[in-house]
């Protein structure tokens, strides 16, 4: 598949925006699950206080908070903080006394603007300390007294200031060992608990402060959540985008692909033809190409974005809690088995599916083209078991994909959901413990299942990797096909004195494979102005013989001479421009009748098409249609007989005027008459050009200026008709069984 990766080239910025489009994706869907954990945290369980150092608290609130906080946080705390009266005002020309009612009437202690990031957090981790420190120290004393209540059932948003405040004497007359003790116990929790503790207690320093912390909540959550709503919007959108830039490139691609294939194919000589099946050439073209844009179009967005989610989602997860990072290790090692498995058993079935596809296209397009021989021999059920059978083949390896698929998501749910249920119960564990936060656990879930949903989208890649893998494969063994026959580097020029000379000298040839020659060192000239024919039996390669004077097989041996020139020096579309060529096997593309006369000539007039028509005698049933030359003929001409359709392939050759005509056993579907006909118009209207004629029919020929006799691949006669009946006895037996004994008495 890397072999194909040079049709992406042009359209490598639309795959680098695509995948910066992704980053930008992955990290709007990585932050939403932070946010939602903030809404939690911060919004519903902190009233929406954020830090655990308040902006702005009482002077009462601040000498009892110091109370509980060793000299060094003391001294860090009377470093940020200022003393403030309610008419002060801060940066925004704001009075304090408009944001903290209580301030009118009490000094208060606001938090300087333009403190450090680092003191900041010293400060945050110093209040929770004290908070914890107090705590212990209430807990101490609750202990000590009888029905006391234990100080960690405390509820820090309900704790009621004033009542505090009046234990403040107390609390001064205790030793300072019992501080010491509470402090070394607050140091040895977790910063989050003590974090959250503090926001707690920084709430009812607000309250005090106659802060409404209900509007203040709310203003938290709503400010979140509408940043959670950008967010959301902002990935929607990247997502759009990454769709349309993966699908055009894909579809690119695809274009490309099938314009090189169509045109490679184009370059094929009849032994590549021979090597691939048109079958097998269409399905390359289309379903194998189909598999590689869909590749495209899904993996850019699936197996590019994956990787990213599934990193991003890690490093978020561990960022939460590492203590839980082995719940996702076990699942993604669950998982990667789980798809090594399912990979292994798919993988073959890929490589035999597009063979069954093949197959019945074969046998579909065989059953279609001889749907009239299959109904004359009534072999309709035959045909019909030999489709079941290539059917059935390609039903049951896709059964068995769509098994293994089907098994593969159900397991992927179950692990998703077994993984859902081990996060709460070890989370609840470490929440109950006070290692970790509600909101904490919650986003850790949503990353657990973003990193899974990541390998998800990989399994479900690997539907399409495998498939478009072998697809690639067979479109590559097209593309990089040498055809066998290639124009020379320096093509030579035709010599316009011996216009129309066609010489073959000592010319052998065998098929690709084959153990034998087909043609055995054949020589023989047509000259222009004459008819030179070639008669033989069935098989004795006429028709291989005339098929190498344009090239559409090269020789072994010995060389084949046009206009005094070897083929194999001239350009193959110079070559074939100087022969009009009509095929045993009529050919009629769907069009007009004048597109079709006209195909080898597109400059040719009305009047032209016309006498070439007359001449290959069709003038009678095209003057019979309304439309007459704008007549549409069908696909593969399937709306005119075989007569009708040998008859316009003639005039197509004729219609082109080259200087070598040949008909391969071109006039078979006619009536003797209309043969008749035909040659004698054919004969003033070909003029001075080469006329080579292969025939089945003795009446065909006789008239010709030379005939060749053709047996098992060796001329073993040559001759005019009245020459080769009394030397050559392989004609005088075909002449005999297809001529009256008064045509034949003068050579008896």
């Amino acid at each position: 598949m890397t072999r194909l990766a040079g049709y992406l080239k042009p359209f490598v910025f639309g795959v680098i925006m695509a995948v910066v489009l992704l980053f930008a994706q992955a990290l709007c869907d990585l932050n939403l699950p932070n946010y939602m954990s903030r809404i939690v945290n911060i919004g519903i369980q902190q009233q929406g206080v954020e830090k655990s150092t308040p902006e702005a608290i009482s002077e009462e609130g601040y000498a009892f908070i110091t109370a509980f906080m060793s000299e060094q946080d003391r001294a860090l705390l009377e470093e940020s903080f200022t003393a403030v009266s309610g008419n002060d005002k801060n940066r925004a020309g704001e009075r304090y006394q408009e944001i903290y009612p209580a301030a009118a009437s009490k000094t208060i202690y606001v938090l300087d603007e333009a403190v450090p990031e680092e003191t900041a957090d010293r400060m945050d981790h110093a209040f929770g300390v004290a908070t914890w420190t107090m705590i212990n120290v209430m807990k101490l004393l609750g202990e000590q007294q009888e029905g006391g209540t234990e100080g960690e059932e405390i509820d820090m948003q309900s704790v009621d200031l004033t009542r505090v405040y009046e234990m403040q004497p107390l609390m001064s007359q205790l030793p300072p060992s019992l501080f010491d003790q509470a402090r070394q116990q607050a140091l040895a929790l977790d910063r989050p608990l003590l974090t959250q503790s503090g926001t707690m207690l920084t709430g009812v320093f607000y309250r005090e402060l106659g802060v409404d912390m209900g509007a203040h909540q709310r203003s938290y959550i709503v400010r979140v959540g509408l940043l959670m709503l950008l967010i959301a919007l902002a990935g929607g959108l990247a997502t759009v985008l990454v769709s349309l830039l993966s699908s055009r490139i894909a579809a690119g691609v695809a274009k490309n692909l099938r314009y090189d294939i169509f045109k490679k194919i184009g370059s094929f000589s009849h032994g590549e033809f021979d090597r691939f099946s048109t079958a097998s050439l269409i399905t390359r073209s289309t379903n194998d190409v189909m598999q590689l844009q869909m590749l495209l179009t899904f993996g850019i967005r699936m197996i590019c974005y994956a990787p990213i989610l599934g990193a991003g989602g890690v490093i978020m997860a561990l960022r939460k809690s590492v203590s839980m990072g082995w719940v996702i290790a076990l699942a993604c090692t669950i998982i990667v088995g789980l798809i090594a498995v399912v990979f292994s058993a798919v993988m073959p079935k890929f490589k035999a599916m597009q063979k069954f596809i093949d197959r019945l296209n074969l046998v579909a397009r065989e059953t279609l083209n001889g749907l009239m021989v299959i109904r004359a021999f009534g072999t309709g059920d035959f045909e019909r078991e030999r489709f079941d059978a290539a059917n059935r083949d390609l039903t049951a390896t896709h059964l068995f994909v769509n098994r293994a698929m089907a098994f593969a998501m159900p397991t992927m749910m179950l692990i998703m959901n077994g993984v859902v249920l081990l996060i709460i119960w070890v989370g609840s564990h470490h929440v109950a413990a006070s290692q970790m936060q509600v909101g904490d656990m919650m986003a850790f879930m949503q990353y657990a299942m973003q990193i899974i949903m990541s390998f998800l989208m990989i399994s479900m890649a690997f539907i399409f990797i495998p498939r478009a893998s072998v697809s690639a494969q067979r479109i590559v063994e097209v593309l990089e096909t040498e055809p066998a026959i290639k124009d020379p580097a320096y093509p030579v020029r035709f010599r316009e004195e011996a216009r129309g000379y066609v010489e073959f000298k000592n010319v052998s040839f065998r098929y690709a494979g084959a153990k034998k020659d087909a043609l055995k060192e054949i020589s023989f000239v047509a000259r222009p102005g004459e008819t030179t024919a070639l008669i033989g039996p069935t098989g004795a390669g006429k028709s291989t013989l005339v098929n190498l004077i344009p090239r559409f097989y090269d020789v072994n041996r010995g060389e084949v001479l046009v206009n005094g020139v070897n083929v194999k020096a001239v350009a193959q579309k110079e070559l074939r421009r100087q022969i009009g060529y009509v095929p045993q096997r009529s050919v009629l593309m769907s069009g007009t009748i004048a597109s079709n006369i006209g195909y080898g000539n597109e400059q040719a007039s009305s009047s032209e098409l016309a006498k070439a028509a007359g001449v290959a005698q069709a003038l009678d049933f095209i003057n019979e249609k309304e439309e007459a030359f704008q007549w549409e003929i069908a696909q593969a001409g399937a709306n005119v007989s075989g007569g009708q359709k040998q008859r316009l392939s003639i005039a197509r050759a004729l219609a082109v005027k080259p200087a070598i005509y040949i008909f391969d056993d071109s006039f078979s579907a006619l009536d003797f008459r209309t043969e008749a006909r035909l040659r004698e118009a054919l004969k003033s209207y070909t003029g001075g050009s080469t006329v080579i004629i292969v025939a089945q029919r003795v009446s065909t020929i006789m008239n010709a200026e030379r005939i060749y006799v053709i047996e098992d691949g060796a001329v073993v006669g040559q001759g005019t008709h009245k020459e080769l009946l009394e030397s050559c006895p392989e004609y005088y037996e075909i002449a005999s069984s297809q001529l009256s004994q008064e045509e034949l008495g003068y050579a008896q």
